[in-house]
């Protein structure tokens, strides 16, 4: 099913559920959700000749992932989810923000350990490999994912983890909407909106547009302290996490003048003609 509109509606739902939005869906779900630690999207970052210098640095749950708990967590009180399992691969840290989508409202995390650095190492053929044997271990019916990471940008783990376990995928989702055994959500497209029906089982990335992430409660962050964490070590899955790419060089944008503002058109031209040498 296809439906376009050059101007959308996005519907946002609020944190408590009514009766009447509860779905016709039978069966309650397990939805997976992975999570990536990022560097604080607030923070100027320090640029080495291969990298981000990541010393020192504030760390936080990728804002595309935030969305991604936070619709699962809205499923699960429409009571379509049963469960919400987030996992997040990265160094011991990591726990940290799994801590977080279990104080947001996840149920239980697991921790796929590894000494590669995720923003440049372990790139997403990696990740979406290690996924796809989480998925086969838990057997979630749902997978969503942020639609990219801030660091890297490339929005292409989700994908790809579709690819990989031959699964329904709808991309920058800006809402979504279980019925029986379909998803149908909506993505924003540069030539309007599609709205799409996927058969279950799916793999969902989100959009900014989504939703609003909710802030964790004091009780809620005491209970995810007693929340279960399971540790796995990445190398034990089998796959092959030798990076595709390699990074040459990474420069900071090159620095230009500051602008100014002008008093009329006839200012602008002379200053375009006569400083810039443009006209």
């Amino acid at each position: 099913m296809l439906r376009s509109s050059a101007f959308p509606l996005i519907r946002r739902y609020p944190n408590q559920v009514k009766d009447s939005d509860l779905p016709t869906t039978t069966t309650a779900m397990k939805v997976l959700v992975p999570v990536k630690r990022v560097v604080d999207y607030a923070v100027k970052i320090r640029v080495e000749p291969k990298g981000v210098d990541l010393k020192n640095v504030k760390m936080s749950m990728n804002p595309f992932c935030e969305i991604a708990v936070e619709e699962a967590i809205r499923l699960k009180e429409k009571k379509v989810a049963s469960e919400i399992v987030a996992v997040s691969i990265g160094p011991k840290q990591s726990q940290e923000t799994l801590r977080t989508a279990l104080a947001m409202g996840a149920d239980r995390g697991i921790h796929i350990t590894t000494d590669m650095r995720t923003d440049q190492e372990l790139q997403p053929l990696a990740v979406a490999k290690l996924l796809k044997e989480v998925v086969a271990k838990e057997g979630p019916k749902l997978v969503i994912c942020g639609k990219q990471s801030i660091d890297a940008d490339a929005a292409q783990t989700g994908p790809m983890l579709a690819g990989l376990l031959d699964w329904s995928q709808g991309t920058f989702a800006s809402d979504v909407a279980v019925d029986g055994d379909a998803v149908n959500i909506t993505r924003e497209t540069d030539s309007g909106v599609e709205t799409l029906k996927l058969g279950l089982p799916a793999v969902v990335t989100a959009d900014l547009r989504l939703n609003e992430p909710r802030y964790a409660t004091l009780p809620n962050i005491m209970k995810a302290k007693k929340k279960k964490i399971e540790t796995l070590a990445a190398d034990s899955f089998g796959v092959d996490l030798a990076p595709r790419i390699d990074v040459v060089e990474v420069k900071d944008p090159a620095s230009r003048k500051a602008g100014i503002k002008v008093a009329s058109v006839d200012e602008l031209v002379d200053k375009l003609k006569n400083e810039a040498g443009v006209i």
